[in-house]
């Protein structure tokens, strides 16, 4: 997509679609006048009368008069009170920009950006979110339709009006972009049938990203997995005749390999349950139990393309589970990667046990710091509902850095309470050091608990974005579907800490 790096005026714009922004004040807005005069006098009486809405989120489309015809048409996006505005609402409200722009199968577009500028929002900001958010709603799913021959549009060309130094708005508009098409990324890893993503099919991903980026990688397959001796990844692999994947990618930024911050992502590319089995209902939408792993590789890919001064590796455990005569099953005693011992008392409580190996192995590749991200209970949805991501720790002043890139990003997330008491239901059990499934109450407590044991004393904080990685419905930044929740918190955590 080209960013025209040119200051555009009114006369001087020709595009299919403008972009302006309506505030309930408009004697408040930065150069309201300069378009009411290039548009209509009547502008004014339109708006007054409703004909033009100023309400947030509201979008109102109008031609644009024969005189003006360099401009084909303008949205109008309602904000409401300005001094209101939110970042996060502005965010979402140019999501709904977005899907008005794919429904109107526009290639070029422009902005008025002083329009947007509230009190709190600078020009420099309204790019950077009108990009995170027109191209986080113009995503798409990938189907496999065959009736689908209609061709694909794309935002070919944008350019901006306004007051604002231009070369710093077009670096926040080509950064919020990154973002943004990380985020879509990861979506689509989410939503691709189990059938066409392996672990192979993760870990070939995971190649193709380190040579487009200059990422150090490595792929370890079965046979490496039992050398080293990781039990956690293997046993739940054992029923499968996919072979399982532990990927590492590696961002060096600075001359030594320390200070280095460590993704661990959860990546169980289909999960039956095991001889746990799921019920039917609960087993359909399973291919996106490796969106920890789809959030892992976008916050590398945004790592790669903006070149943060921080060290970072992203490791990934990669299996499905399945059943069969071979598969693990509940009352085994396992031997992880780190020496500990399991019992398994789940075989649907999988994703612990190959973090726990990732985890361990994380460590071992220099991670000062410790992130990890899964779907890992419904128990999380159940306790803060399906727009939240619950979230442990056991390092206050660690989590308190990376919830200040929560915050900036809009991503919501929760923490909950990690007590000694649960930590002793985690290591009750008769037969081995560890027992995978303590119970249902507390549920997503214990999951991430779990995974907390093989931190150890490493500052380490446990994401489980079980509620938050797959929409059950459209939303104002994109379809039902994958999210691709965390993305752009993890990389700007990096960026920020």
């Amino acid at each position: 997509m080209k960013t025209v790096n040119e200051s555009k005026t009114f006369p001087s714009v020709t595009t299919e679609t403008m972009i302006i922004g309506v505030q309930k004040h408009r004697e408040q807005m930065k150069n309201w006048s300069a378009f009411s005069e290039f548009f209509d006098s009547t502008l004014d009486t339109w708006i007054r009368a409703g004909e033009i809405s100023s309400d947030r989120k509201k979008l109102t489309k109008f031609p644009v008069a024969a005189a003006n015809a360099n401009i084909k048409r303008v949205v109008f996006v309602g904000l409401g009170e300005g001094k209101t505005l939110t970042e996060e609402n502005l965010r979402e409200t140019f999501g709904l920009v977005g899907k008005e722009l794919k429904a109107l199968k526009v290639n070029d577009y422009a902005i008025w950006l002083d329009s947007f500028v509230t009190p709190g929002i600078e020009e420099t900001d309204v790019a950077f979110l009108a990009a995170e958010g027109i191209h986080m709603g113009f995503y798409t799913v990938p189907n496999y339709k065959t009736s689908s021959n209609e061709a694909a549009t794309y935002l070919d060309q944008v350019e901006f009006v306004t007051t604002a130094n231009m070369e710093e708005v077009v670096a926040s508009f080509d950064v919020g972009r990154i973002y943004a098409e990380a985020v879509n990324e990861a979506r689509s890893l989410v939503n691709l049938p189990p059938n066409m993503l392996t672990a192979t099919d993760l870990a070939n991903y995971a190649v193709e990203l380190a040579k487009q980026y200059d990422l150090e990688v490595e792929i370890l397959d079965k046979v490496q997995l039992e050398e080293l001796g990781m039990g956690g990844i293997l046993s739940v692999n054992q029923g499968s005749t996919e072979e399982p994947r532990l990927i590492t990618l590696k961002y060096q930024a600075k001359d030594k390999w320390e200070d280095v911050i460590g993704f661990v992502g959860k990546g169980v590319t289909y999960d039956t349950g095991g001889y746990s089995l799921k019920p039917r209902e609960s087993m359909v939408g399973m291919k996106g139990d490796m969106g920890g792993a789809a959030a892992v590789l976008g916050a590398m890919k945004i790592i790669g393309e903006v070149r943060p001064k921080r060290n970072v590796v992203a490791v990934i455990g990669a299996t499905d589970n399945m059943v069969s005569g071979t598969a693990f099953k509940p009352d085994d005693v396992i031997t992880t990667y780190s020496g500990k011992t399991v019992e398994v008392l789940n075989t649907d409580a999988e994703g612990r046990l190959v973090l726990a190996d990732a985890v361990t192995y994380a460590k071992q590749q220099g991670a000062d710091y410790l992130i990890d991200v899964a779907t890992l209970t419904g128990g999380v949805i159940v306790a803060l509902g399906m727009d939240k991501t619950g979230a442990l720790t056991n390092n206050e002043e660690f989590f308190e850095s990376f919830m200040e890139a929560a915050v900036e990003t809009g991503e919501f997330v929760w923490r909950l309470p990690l007590t000694e008491k649960d930590k002793k239901r985690i290591r009750k059990s008769d037969m081995a050091d560890l027992n995978n499934s303590p119970g249902r109450d507390g549920h997503m407590i214990f999951a991430g608990g779990f995974v907390g044991e093989f931190a150890e004393d490493t500052p380490w904080i446990h994401l489980d974005i079980a509620g938050t990685s797959d929409a059950k419905a459209p939303h104002d930044l994109g379809p039902k579907g994958g999210t691709g929740a965390m993305v752009r918190t993890l990389a700007a955590f990096v960026e920020q800490f």
